[in-house]
């Protein structure tokens, strides 16, 4: 165990939302893993609600499911793929979780019957999640803490308050701020205007923090001139204005804060030794993700295709798949209710080399996405299906293969003569909607023999999950009997995990979500086989 307490960076937004904090907290997280620092991030965002699991996709895009089921931002999907590291519940947090616990306590009575303020009791308890990661692991290094929001918004004055405290307490020395800037160029006078990144920096100030490094997202790299302009007005040291330039993709992203040597600045900045890193295999990665020797088209059909953010990590797993098949892979998103007729579905599907239908709730293009399952199956085309993807052909395979009319799930019709998805008799009397799923990781058997068995190569395997819905034990044996393998099941056989089809060069699907467990150093291998017959399909 370590005698000294681990670094903190805080890493906080200025100017407009969406300017990629998540991702320069995972590039940054694996740069100073490659200096031999064990490092954790976390995610603290500033909306009420206690966790984005009831949140609309179309708001806050993808809900990112962890090992131990908590329901988080898609950001820690990034921590993950990039750091290649678990992230547990200690690693979000919202301001709604934080209210809620502070409620508890007092309600409880552990304030002794004080007034309950934000400052110092809900300041005290955010400083408690920074602190938590470390409460956890002694051995942790490095602590990147990324703040949600933007600077100036009433709904994270509270957090950057803790902030303010936390450094005071611990040091400038042990925690460092961060701030991720824009810097707009105005093509009329065809200049880089720093007095945003001015004013988002001089709010932070009157809050009381100061940003010991900047970095500017950019389209243009930055001159002298410009950075120390920055540096003038931001107190911020000139070797410390750090360009963040836009990138094809999101991978690139270290390699150019490496040419920055923003992590040789942080090591500097929190008084630790700093080491020489090596980015050879992220550099061949990336070099791969930009020349690929093969190219193929996927279509994913789906409910939330005007927010592909709701897919965000479907999207990295096909960049990992694609890297290790030397392919790149073009995602065709399709609106699953354009797929509802004979016409709309040959001229969606009729050119692409493999079908995904991804997870989803509510019956919104549900008939879109039986009839894309079936258009796989009968076409011979590569299809993987993820939770509801496995759903839906089942149920495609009960009407149109068994022959048993006006089957479905009890999702979409509870008066179904065939509900062949029903719904989990644990979840019969749940009323509460968030946290009341099957969440997270769950062990799976597999049948050797199977496409399934081969393409994990071992019996045993665990996937993410989130659902409410199983396959009906009561129509096994007639799937079965009629071609559809069950290829993986819950070690006590009572549900069913995977599915494939005997008569299909290859067509499988989980009720799991494989998405979530890919990393940029540890492709998933059904997006990787996936990939793979897809190229094969495209070839023949």
């Amino acid at each position: 165990m370590k005698d000294q307490q681990a670094k903190h960076i805080i890493i906080t937004g200025g100017v407009i939302s969406g300017l990629g904090k998540g991702i320069a907290a995972a590039s940054l997280g694996m740069l100073l893993e490659l200096k031999h620092k064990k490092v954790t991030i976390q995610k603290l965002d500033p909306y009420l609600n206690v966790d984005p699991g009831t949140m609309n996709p179309f708001q806050h895009g993808e809900v990112f499911v962890l090992d131990d089921g908590t329901e988080t931002d898609l950001d820690l999907g990034h921590y993950e793929r990039f750091c290649d590291v678990n992230m547990t519940k200690a690693n979000n947090s919202t301001a709604g979780s934080i209210y809620f616990e502070v409620l508890e306590k007092e309600r409880r009575g552990d304030y002794l019957g004080g007034t309950v303020q934000i400052i110092p009791h809900v300041t005290d308890e955010i400083i408690k999640r920074i602190e938590k990661p470390e409460k956890i692991d002694p051995d942790l290094d490095i602590v990147i803490t990324e703040i949600g929001g933007t600077v100036g918004d009433i709904e994270s004055l509270s957090f950057l308050e803790a902030v303010r405290q936390f450094q005071q307490s611990r040091g400038r020395e042990n925690v460092i701020i961060l701030h991720v800037t824009l810097i707009p160029y105005i093509k009329a006078s065809e200049e880089l205007k720093t007095k945003p990144s001015q004013h988002s920096v001089m709010r932070l100030r009157e809050i009381g923090l100061q940003p010991d490094i900047l970095l500017c997202r950019t389209q243009y790299p930055l001159s002298e001139d410009v950075r120390q302009k920055l540096a003038l007005f931001t107190n911020v040291r000139p070797e410390a204005v750090i360009q963040g330039l836009d990138a094809n993709s999101i991978y690139e992203v270290p390699l150019l804060l490496q040419q920055e040597h923003l992590a040789g600045i942080v090591m500097e900045k929190l008084a630790l030794e700093n080491i020489e890193s090596d980015t050879t295999q992220w550099e061949i990665f990336v070099n791969r993700i930009l020349n690929p020797e093969h190219e193929i088209t996927v279509a994913v059909a789906g409910k939330y295709t005007a927010m592909i953010d709701a897919y965000k990590s479907i999207i990295e797993s096909f960049v990992h798949a694609g890297v290790d098949n030397r392919c790149k892979v073009n995602i065709e998103f399709v609106d699953a209710e354009d797929l509802e007729t004979d016409s709309g579905l040959e001229k969606i599907l009729g050119h692409v080399q493999g079908v995904l239908v991804p997870g989803g709730f509510g019956s919104r293009g549900i008939e879109g996405k039986i009839r894309a399952s079936q258009y796989a199956r009968e076409n011979k085309i590569p299809y993987l299906g993820l939770c509801l993807g496995l759903q839906v052909a089942v149920i495609d395979y009960a009407r149109n293969v068994l022959k048993l009319e006006n089957a479905n799930s009890e999702e979409f019709d509870e008066d179904s003569p065939h509900p062949v998805i029903h719904l989990m008799l644990s979840q019969h009397h749940v009323t509460h909607k968030g946290a009341s799923m099957r969440l997270g990781a769950y062990d799976c058997t597999l049948k050797t023999g199977t496409k399934s068995y081969d393409t994990y190569g071992k019996k045993n395997i665990s996937e993410r999950h989130r659902h409410r819905f199983e396959v009906n034990n009561a129509y096994r044996d007639q799937l079965d009997e009629a071609g559809m393998i069950i290829s993986g099941t819950s070690p006590d056989n009572e549900l069913v995990e995977m599915i494939e089809l005997a008569d299909h060069p290859w067509f499988l699907a989980t009720q799991a979500h494989p998405e979530f467990k890919s990393r940029v150093t540890n492709t998933h291998p059904l997006f990787r086989d996936f990939v793979k017959a897809a190229l094969i399909f495209k070839n023949k």
